[in-house]
């Protein structure tokens, strides 16, 4: 849950994976009330293990206790929309129809459902930070999303939090693994730092 609050307040959207098998569970309930606490705009649903369930009854059971659930929390659960299909089948290629039509459709619903928002790029660089490492011969990484802004590589940054404000320089950018000559508001991205140790940054 603590991992997911670090997320979920950075989120333009979610998806809710429940257990065709198992329905609503106790962390189920929890995950719908941070995302409403944290302001996730909307939400989409997969109900996931549909290959463990025989009896179509069941499946509506589960999707009417789904919706309801949202529904108690303030989300329009009548109207969002819910993908039944099966990982597993997807990850093992097979029942296609559940498997991998069903990852294509609830990836659709996504793009149709949850909308784009606007990125302040125009305004001056923040990035929250979500983890520091260090990699050896190379300095401090930073990671986060980019609230707003663009960073660059060369680019002077200011460390702002419970310590005194420091400067230093980007000299690196990777997203996904890849190096990158800048990253944007949206992104989530690791920034390597000049001459800035491990323990001068913070979470937060």
């Amino acid at each position: 849950v603590k991992n997911m609050i670090t997320g979920a307040a950075q989120m333009d959207g979610a998806i809710l994976v429940v257990s065709a098998a198992d329905g609503p569970m106790p962390q189920t309930r929890e995950h719908i009330l941070l995302a409403r606490q944290v302001g996730v705009p909307a939400l989409v649903v997969f109900m996931n293990k549909v290959d463990m369930v025989d009896d179509p009854e069941l499946l509506e059971l589960v999707e009417l206790e789904v919706r309801e659930l949202l529904s108690s929390y303030q989300f329009p659960g009548d109207d969002i929309p819910i993908t039944k299909g099966s990982a597993l089948c997807a990850l093992e290629d097979r029942q296609p129809e559940i498997g991998r039509d069903a990852v294509l459709a609830l990836m659709k619903t996504v793009d149709e459902y949850i909308p784009q928002p606007e990125r302040p790029k125009d305004r001056p660089f923040l990035m929250p930070i979500e983890d520091v490492f260090s990699i050896s011969g190379r300095g401090t990484v930073v990671t986060g999303r980019v609230e707003r802004g663009i960073v660059k590589v060369g680019d002077e940054v200011e460390i702002v939090g419970l310590k005194a404000t420091v400067k230093t320089t980007v000299t690196g950018v990777e997203m996904f693994r890849k190096l990158l000559d800048s990253g944007e508001a949206g992104d989530n991205i690791g920034a390597l730092l000049r001459g800035t140790k491990r323990e001068d940054v913070e979470r937060g």
